[in-house]
């Protein structure tokens, strides 16, 4: 898939010969790339740096690839596999976590590519879960809770949470997380069994 008409021309033609090579000239996030693919598909992508992060949600919130295989920036590969704790843990790490196991497969210097950018680079494999912890109409919602409690990582959660408008301390109570925790500590299931208790919350 390629969006550049240009690009895309040059493809058509390279591979005009092969029968088992479709040059999409599209928008990826404007594409269902399961419905493109079909049913057991496998992705693989060199992905403009400056979305990789929309690539990979909508990629993921549609119909699953068995395995997709992404080059990104690698900082982006160190976010997206960071656990819980470290000081790169953040939203993308959760976002991702609760949907698929995440693995660097090999590091790529600036030296690779010609003209060399200014950033290293690296090859991720993104295999979902086979139960993932979000069921697909959650995806949304749960994107936009974790990417406010991440916004005021310094917070507390009891405070993050009043703030939001919840009742922190019957919320907290009923997942079992002391109101002084940071989003930071938080595991991908907590951060699910919180947004659940949230939305049970609010109901």
């Amino acid at each position: 898939m390629e969006l550049d008409r240009a690009l895309a021309a040059l493809l058509r033609e390279r591979y005009a010969a092969r029968r088992n090579v479709s040059i999409v000239e599209n928008d990826i996030l404007k594409t269902d790339v399961g419905a493109l693919a079909g049913p057991d598909y496998l992705l693989v992508g060199n992905v403009p740096y400056y979305i990789t992060t929309p690539i990979l949600f909508h990629v993921l919130a549609g119909t699953l690839p068995r395995r997709a295989v992404f080059l990104v920036q690698r900082e982006v590969a160190d976010r997206a596999m960071a656990p819980p704790g470290s000081k790169i843990y953040g939203a993308l790490s959760v976002n991702l976590q609760v949907l698929a196991a995440v693995e660097r497969v090999f590091d790529i210097p600036p030296g690779a590519f010609r003209p060399p950018p200014k950033v290293d680079s690296a090859v991720i494999r993104v295999t979902p879960l086979q139960t993932p912890l979000l069921g697909p109409g959650e995806q949304p919602q749960f994107r936009s809770f974790v990417q406010s409690a991440f916004g005021q990582r310094r917070k507390q959660l009891g405070t993050i949470l009043r703030g939001l408008g919840h009742d922190a301390p019957a919320v907290l109570g009923r997942v079992g997380i002391e109101p002084s925790v940071r989003p930071e500590r938080l595991s991908p299931e907590q951060f699910v069994a919180l947004f659940r208790a949230v939305r049970e919350g609010e109901g």
